[in-house]
């Protein structure tokens, strides 16, 4: 007799079976994170800098931090929808 746990994951299976990756593929989709990484580092240094600079501005000290969240989200979204195109095998 099967667990709830199997046959929870057999169901699964079927409506969405898991997707066997390349290793180039794998090699993309790190390359990518590393990148994003970067990008999203980078962006954080720069605007956290900017609001040290505004400490006094509560407005704008708040505009930045709404920008830097922002940033942040688009960044991250970008990221995803070309790790999805990576899986299914295209550029």
């Amino acid at each position: 007799m099967k667990s709830s746990y199997e046959l929870a994951m057999e169901r699964l299976n079927q409506t969405a079976p898991t997707v066997k990756l390349s290793a180039a593929q794998k090699k993309e989709l790190a390359e990518l994170d590393t990148k994003y990484a970067a990008l999203i580092a980078a962006r954080e240094i720069s605007l956290n800098s900017e609001i040290a600079k505004a400490a006094d501005d509560v407005a704008k000290e708040e505009s930045l931090r709404d920008q830097l969240l922002n940033d942040r989200k688009k960044l991250q979204a970008e990221l995803e929808e070309k790790k999805e195109r990576v899986r299914r095998g295209g550029r």
